[in-house]
């Protein structure tokens, strides 16, 4: 067995342990936390499998940003723990059968799949003399740029909408008047008052 194996075995058991545990854990900042392994894990099998800009985009967009928020949210929030695991046991029937429904299909997919396994090579992902970052690029802004620029514009609209449904017009707004802040005297900035011994303002 060579290092790329035992390195595949060891970040897809560990990949798989953490998901269950993302399920499994009754305290949501501990499942956001196996949620972080999970991902570098899954960014360790884009390595071996060539693709390192995957790998590096798994890493900085879903740990470094989306992960972290959930955790930040999670920890934020007063969750009453003993409400959440109340409701636990009435949806076991339901969740037990769903999972084992997946269970099944994924058994015929491993099953099938095994048995259209040759002898071939796995291919290269990226062609010879070329990056997988740059073969991405190349893919990505030639064969699929009217898409890409498609994606683009609708989640321009959809940040768009988002803005718009949440702004909540005031009807006293302050408004800052620079012109006005910079001409202002002396005179009209200073209030001198002359109090009295022993009284307050």
């Amino acid at each position: 067995m060579t290092l790329t194996s035992l390195a595949f075995y060891l970040f897809a058991t560990v990949a798989v342990a953490s998901s269950f545990m993302v399920i499994a854990s009754r305290n949501p900042v501990y499942s956001v936390l196996f949620l972080i392994l999970t991902f570098f894990n899954a960014a360790g099998l884009f390595v071996l499998l060539g693709a390192e800009f995957l790998a590096l985009i798994l890493v900085v967009v879903y740990v470094g940003a989306v992960a972290v928020l959930f955790l930040f949210v999670v920890m934020m929030l007063d969750i009453d723990f003993a409400e959440l695991s109340e409701g636990f046991l009435q949806y076991m029937p339901i969740g037990a059968t769903v999972g084992l429904i997946l269970l099944l299909e994924l058994l015929l997919v491993f099953g099938a799949s095994s048995s259209l396994i040759d002898a071939k090579p796995m291919p290269q992902a990226t062609p010879e003399g070329m990056t997988n970052a740059e073969a991405l690029g190349r893919v990505l802004y030639t064969d699929y740029i009217y898409f890409f620029q498609a994606a683009g514009a609708i989640l321009l609209v959809a940040m768009i909408g988002a803005i718009v449904l949440t702004l909540v017009p005031s009807n006293n707004p302050k408004k800052q008047n620079i012109a006005a802040q910079t001409a202002r005297t002396r005179d009209e900035a200073v209030e001198t008052v002359d109090i009295e011994p022993g009284q307050g303002i």
